[in-house]
């Protein structure tokens, strides 16, 4: 039974002369995007899902590498207490200002906070355990809500594309980085469990989107830690697909070693294995947003 299945999940699948991709759709190659002219206004996307380890911060800081490569300059925020994208990128955030010091202090410089990656084309805004204060700060403040916005707008010009790495949570901060973002990603494993809460995060946008920054767009669902070897890996897919129709990217990301691998080398995996699947799988999800019209 087991080898029948593994042998179903090879068989190559045609529409036409186009591959049909994991989502059941053609699975296009999206052109290499054309060099800009100049550099901003960025448009600012969150990476959002209140339940853990679904390869948001993978995606952020991958996709902010593929992003970089292609000529874009990015600017990555790390906006989780865990600062897990400071430390996947090389970044030791101590003693050094971060988004929390930009946060509480609204007449700080975010230059002050900016810290060149190794990466070319990518600057993050790092943070540490510090931040995981910042809501019970902030909880008294006017327009708490619309506090990272502000402090973004004095280098959105500087900048093509602000990646949010959101906490885990649906909390002050979350809300704080969709009020002040223009699309928002959904990385979704390709796990049962984390279809659940989904339609809560949906809630949750829809509510930012008629009381506080009317703008804001799903630009897509990322199913993340595909195996297309498992039948529940699949069967998740379809179910997202089924829900989502459209805003399910064509790019699936899959389950590799490789991702713990480069974190702890602190670099992206498209610097640390770049001939890798999961690292052309990044490159594929940047060709395919730019194509889409989510980022320049």
């Amino acid at each position: 039974m087991a080898a029948s299945t593994a042998k179903k999940t090879t068989k190559p699948k045609t529409a036409g002369d186009t591959p049909i991709g994991p989502t059941g759709r053609p699975y296009h190659g999206f052109a290499t995007p054309e060099p800009l002219d100049g550099h901003g206004p960025a448009r600012i996307i969150a990476l959002c899902n209140q339940k853990g380890g679904v390869g948001k911060t993978t995606t952020t800081i991958n996709l902010a590498a593929a992003l970089a490569s292609y000529g874009r300059r990015v600017l990555a925020v790390d906006f989780d207490p865990q600062g897990a994208l400071s430390a996947g990128l090389g970044i030791a955030t101590h003693d050094i200002p971060t988004i929390y010091d930009l946060l509480l202090d609204s007449k700080r410089d975010p230059h002050e906070t900016i810290v060149h990656a190794a990466v070319e084309n990518l600057d993050v805004i790092p943070a540490n355990i510090d931040l995981s204060a910042a809501e019970v700060h902030l909880v008294n403040e006017v327009a708490r809500e619309q506090i990272l916005a502000r402090a973004l707008r004095g280098v959105a010009g500087e900048y093509d594309v602000i990646l949010i790495d959101s906490q885990p949570s649906l909390g002050l901060l979350t809300v704080n980085a969709l009020t002040a973002s223009h699309g928002v990603i959904i990385p979704l494993e390709c796990e049962f469990f984390a279809l659940r809460g989904v339609a809560l995060l949906i809630e949750t946008i829809d509510k930012v989107r008629d009381r506080l920054n009317p703008a804001i767009t799903l630009d897509g669902v990322l199913a993340t830690m595909y195996d297309p070897r498992t039948l529940h890996s699949r069967e998740v897919l379809e179910r997202v697909v089924e829900a989502f129709g459209d805003d399910v990217l064509e790019t699936v990301i899959g389950r590799t070693v490789k991702f713990p691998d480069a974190s702890v080398s602190g670099m992206p995996i498209t610097e640390f294995a770049p001939e890798h699947a999961a690292a052309q799988a990044y490159l594929r999800l940047a060709r395919e947003l730019v194509a889409r019209g989510a980022v320049a």
